[in-house]
């Protein structure tokens, strides 16, 4: 494969982390946050959460309109990675952990593909 295939390959990868992670933050606040209760929807952890399905599905929508825009990738890892870190913290919410670890990941990947 040459580097514009794994350019497309990594952009698509990050799409899908992306899209997966705001789909199970929006999830995990929505539902099982709210009907936990508690520490699950204390304001600073409610917040990120919502934070972090918001900035997962700006960073989808550049990557879909072909922005190079790459530099908000890092903003989004950064996000992602501080949220894991706090749904670790509350419990019972690893299917979030896991998302945004994987967001993370991928997103600090395409920020460093240079264009």
């Amino acid at each position: 494969m040459n580097q514009m295939t794994y350019a497309k390959h990594d952009m698509q990868a990050c799409i899908i982390a992306c899209n997966h992670c705001h789909q199970i933050c929006l999830q995990m606040g929505m539902n099982h946050c709210l009907e936990t209760g508690e520490k699950h929807v204390e304001a600073k952890h409610f917040r990120l959460l919502m934070n972090c399905a918001e900035i997962c599905q700006t960073s989808a929508n550049f990557l879909l309109s072909g922005s190079l825009q790459h530099s908000l990738c890092e903003v989004c890892a950064e996000i992602c990675e501080a949220c894991a870190a706090d749904c670790e913290r509350i419990g019972e919410m690893d299917e979030c952990v896991r998302a945004c670890r994987d967001c993370a990941t991928t997103c600090r990947q395409m920020a460093n593909i240079r264009h």
